[in-house]
């Protein structure tokens, strides 16, 4: 197995940017709902307005150059062709650090972080705060390969992210996510040392199963509970068959778009309006990236491949957890405790959602900063 790491930028065909116009220009649109909220999902003149300024006035060459000034390149780990972004820090003592996206994200969420994190004395910090970044793409997700076999969960993708980091140069390193960046990099802690040294969540899954002790404990079992009943349908689908719905968001930019875009309303601390958070920009970049790679079917396997089987690990090395108030899971300090033994860091935000990186780029910085300063 060769250990060749290429460039791969991001050069997308002209002709598939043509398509994707006609394509929206070309939508049959079911007609519009009969409530007034999100109740039975994207609103019509949400999306309609949201597709329109897709056709018509969004510009995918703009994030197309953002991510390839930060050294997008590919190798071959496992049989599999695995996409990254490689922001080096100027600060030559600069940590090792691997970062995780989940779903419906991808490397476009660190976009705001990463440069904070690799040069943090251009943004407020001091150089002992420095990290070379490291961003892959899942197996399955923006330009990785997408897996022909079964088997790719988090384990699997763990030990991948040991062996990139390897061919980086990087013997030892920290390691962050959320959502299934979550999964992956409590996988790489249970991997732990000699090559990982650290690991930080913005997201503790609980399970239902936990007992309440307080009121914040009871705040988070009925956010769960919440969750479970009004906004989990997706995660079912994508559990049971994700190639089913692969086929409708493969063939409809419109219906991706929708499948993405309600996340943004439910996951983010908006405040009534997604798009005061996030630009239609900023979310288009994410929806396109799904559309032009053409990996909404193999993004969602990652569900049938984990939730099945999947449980955190029991991890040995210094972990740190930041909580966000409106995200899925709000996990107490004793339930986080109860699963880490070497907590080194807990702090619940006070603003921020599911996307933290991309949400609250500032305090989330600050979070990673604070947790590896421990090591």
């Amino acid at each position: 197995m060769s250990d060749a790491i290429q460039p791969r930028p991001f050069a997308v065909p002209e002709a598939a940017l043509d398509d994707l116009r006609e394509r929206l220009r070309r939508t049959r649109w079911p007609e519009p709902e009969p409530v007034r909220d999100w109740s039975q999902g994207v609103p019509s003149r949400n999306l309609r307005a949201l597709c329109d300024y897709w056709r018509d006035g969004y510009d995918w060459r703009a994030c197309e150059a953002r991510l390839n000034a930060l050294d997008p390149s590919t190798t071959r780990i496992d049989g599999l062709d695995i996409h990254f972004l490689h922001l080096r820090s100027p600060e030559p003592d600069a940590t090792p650090l691997v970062m995780t996206h989940g779903w419906p994200g991808s490397v476009i969420e660190f976009l705001k972080v990463a440069p904070r994190l690799a040069d943090p004395r251009a943004h407020g910090g001091v150089a002992e705060d420095a990290f070379h970044v490291v961003l892959p793409s899942m197996p399955g997700f923006g330009l990785s390969g997408k897996p022909a076999e079964t088997g790719w969960g988090p384990e699997r993708i763990a030990r991948a992210w040991v062996e990139l980091m390897r061919r980086l140069g990087y013997d030892r390193f920290v390691a962050q996510g959320g959502d299934w960046g979550h999964a992956v990099t409590t996988a790489l802690g249970a991997i732990g040392e000699p090559a990982v040294r650290a690991i930080h969540s913005n997201m503790f899954p609980t399970y239902g199963d936990e007992e309440a002790t307080n009121s914040q404990e009871e705040r988070a079992l009925r956010r769960q509970r919440d969750f479970q009943a009004n906004e989990s349908g997706y995660q079912h689908e994508q559990i049971q068959s994700p190639q089913t719905i692969g086929y409708a968001l493969t063939d409809s930019p419109v219906g991706q778009a929708a499948w993405i875009y309600e996340k943004y309303e439910q996951w983010t601390d908006h405040g009534g309006d997604p798009e005061a958070l996030l630009s239609r920009d900023e979310m288009l970049d994410n929806i396109t990236l799904y559309w032009l790679t053409g990996t909404a079917a193999s993004s969602a396997r990652i569900y049938w491949e984990s939730f099945r089987s999947y449980r955190d690990p029991r991890v040995e090395v210094p972990v740190g957890v930041s909580i966000f108030p409106r995200d899925i899971y709000l996990a107490s300090r004793r339930w986080a405790e109860a699963k880490y033994p070497k907590l080194v860091h807990y702090n619940e935000l006070p603003r921020g959602g599911h996307f933290a990186a991309w949400e609250q780029p500032e305090l989330l910085t600050a979070e990673i900063r604070r947790t590896f300063r421990h090591v």
